[in-house]
């Protein structure tokens, strides 16, 4: 059944356990049957089926500090790596990107290199999330309605519910959706609008970065270090 594409048996026993009752859900099954169908039909999908669930086997469940909400994985050859935002090491950074990095110059005073690889946050404890995970190449948001969605909103939930004061990140209206799911009384939510070049003025500005690192000294916990680095 190929059900080993969508079970993600990399993301380490905690995520397994909190998404048990995901993993066999009918519309868990229907999803995967719809990806299988689509390469066979000759469709290139991204990301490639190893890095679907990668935005969890790199920030483990209990080692979140941030979730930061993307939309769905880039759709331009070798670009989506499983992380929301985020692309492999010497690939050009799309436009969305180069506004985050330009929001963390200003925010904090970052001297950043000229690289597109968020693999360091993941590693830190920011799980790089997006809503949908996966895309046909060329066609942006060609995988939405097909149950990504409620995948990611039991991730979501789980966090909630089962993690104390996380910081969550939701730029833009599809992020500031799950926004229903979040207990603000126990986490902090901070949203902007989408960094795309559509809506960036509402985006520069936020002091995102910053308003998390307090947050997280607040209650104890080691701050973000946000300056992109090679791993």
């Amino acid at each position: 059944m190929h059900s080993n594409k969508i079970r993600g048996e990399k993301i380490g026993p905690a995520w397994q356990k909190q998404l048990t009752s995901e993993w066999n859900a009918p519309y868990m099954q229907s999803l995967n049957a719809f990806l299988v169908q689509e390469r066979k039909a000759g469709k290139v999908i991204y990301p490639p089926s190893a890095l679907i669930f990668r935005a969890l086997e790199l920030t483990p469940f209990d080692q979140v500090k941030v979730v930061i909400l993307g939309q769905d994985p880039y759709h331009g050859p070798g670009q989506a790596e499983g992380l929301s935002f985020s692309v492999p090491q010497g690939m050009k950074r799309p436009p969305s990107l180069k506004n985050i990095q330009k929001e963390l110059i200003a925010d904090l005073g970052l001297q950043l290199p000229n690289e597109g690889s968020l693999e360091s946050w993941a590693r830190q404890g920011v799980l790089l999330l997006n809503s949908v995970l996966s895309v046909e190449q060329n066609q942006a948001a060609s995988h939405r309605g097909q149950g990504w969605e409620r995948f990611t909103d039991a991730i979501i939930a789980v966090l909630n519910q089962n993690r104390e004061h996380l910081v969550f990140m939701l730029w833009g209206n599809d992020a500031q959706k799950k926004g229903r799911l979040i207990d603000r009384t126990r986490h902090l939510v901070l949203e902007s609008a989408h960094p795309s070049p559509f809506s960036v003025r509402g985006f520069l500005g936020c002091k995102h970065f910053s308003k998390a690192n307090a947050y997280l000294r607040e209650h104890g916990m080691d701050e973000m270090v946000w300056g992109l680095m090679s791993i």
